[in-house]
C-alpha cells in the first residue's frame, strides 16, 4: 500500500502530461496518408516510452539538468530550462502554422494547400517533442517517487493507456474540425507553459487543464445545438 498509492498517482499524472504528446501526435498523423497515421502514433508514442526507460537509467544526469547553465537579465538558466524554452517555442511554431493553415489559408480566395507531409519529417517532429515532454516527465516523477521501479512501472503503464487512447482521439479531432483548433489553442498555451516554466515563471497546469476543459464542454454543447436546429 505504501508504493501502490504513489503508483497510483505517478501514473495519473503521466497520463494528464501525455494528453498533450497524443494531441501533437494526433495533429500531424492527420496531415499523412490515412495508412500511415495509425504507424505515426504507435512509433511516436513507442518511442516516447523508450526515452522516457533511457532517461530514467540516465537518472543521475537527468538531475545534473536543473543546475544553472548560464545567466539572462538576471534570470538562471538550466539545462532543463533549455530544453523546455526550444521545446515551448517549437510547440507555438507549429500550433500556430497549422492554425494559420486551417483558417487564413482556407478562406482564401486562390488557397495553397500546404505541402505534402513526408512520414519521416512527421516522426522527426514527434521525437523532438516526446524529448521536451519526456525531460518533463521524469523530472516530476523524481519529485513524487525515490523507488526506480515505481518510475519504470508508471511509464510503461501510462505508456499502454496513450496507445489504447491515442486511436479514438485522433478520430474524434479528425471528425470534428472545430475540436482540432480547439486542440491547438491547447497546444499553443502548453507551449507558452513550457517557456514560462523554462523561465521560472511558473503556471500552474490544473488552470490550463481546467480552461481547455470548460472551453471542450463549450464546443460540445454547440455542437449539440447546432445538430438540433438542423
Amino acid at each position: 500500500m505504501d508504493t501502490l498509492i504513489p503508483l497510483i498517482s505517478l501514473i495519473a499524472l503521466e497520463v494528464i502530461l501525455g494528453i498533450d504528446n497524443i494531441i501533437f501526435i494526433s495533429i500531424l498523423a492527420d496531415r499523412l496518408p490515412e495508412e500511415q497515421r495509425s504507424k505515426l502514433r504507435n512509433w511516436g508514442i513507442g518511442l516516447a516510452m523508450v526515452m522516457r526507460l533511457m532517461l530514467l537509467a540516465l537518472i543521475s544526469w537527468i538531475l545534473k539538468l536543473d543546475q544553472t547553465l548560464f545567466t539572462i537579465l538576471e534570470t538562471e538558466i538550466s539545462g532543463k530550462g533549455l530544453i523546455l524554452i526550444l521545446g515551448g517555442l517549437f510547440l507555438l511554431y507549429k500550433s500556430t502554422k497549422e492554425i494559420y493553415h486551417k483558417t487564413e489559408l482556407a478562406q482564401s480566395q486562390n488557397p495553397v494547400p500546404p505541402a505534402k507531409a513526408g512520414f519521416g519529417r512527421m516522426l522527426t517532429e514527434v521525437i523532438i517533442l516526446d524529448l521536451v515532454f519526456s525531460v518533463d516527465s521524469i523530472i516530476t516523477a523524481v519529485g513524487m517517487v525515490d523507488e526506480l521501479w515505481v518510475m519504470y512501472t508508471a511509464v510503461i503503464a501510462t505508456v499502454v493507456i496513450m496507445l489504447i487512447a491515442a486511436k479514438p482521439i485522433s478520430a474524434f479531432i479528425h471528425e470534428h474540425p472545430s475540436f482540432k483548433i480547439l486542440a491547438l489553442c491547447f497546444l499553443m498555451m502548453i507551449g507558452v507553459s513550457l517557456l514560462a516554466e523554462g523561465l521560472h515563471f511558473e503556471i500552474p497546469k490544473g488552470y490550463i487543464y481546467f480552461s481547455m476543459a470548460f472551453a471542450f464542454l463549450v464546443d460540445i454543447i454547440q455542437m449539440k445545438t447546432v445538430k438540433q436546429k438542423a
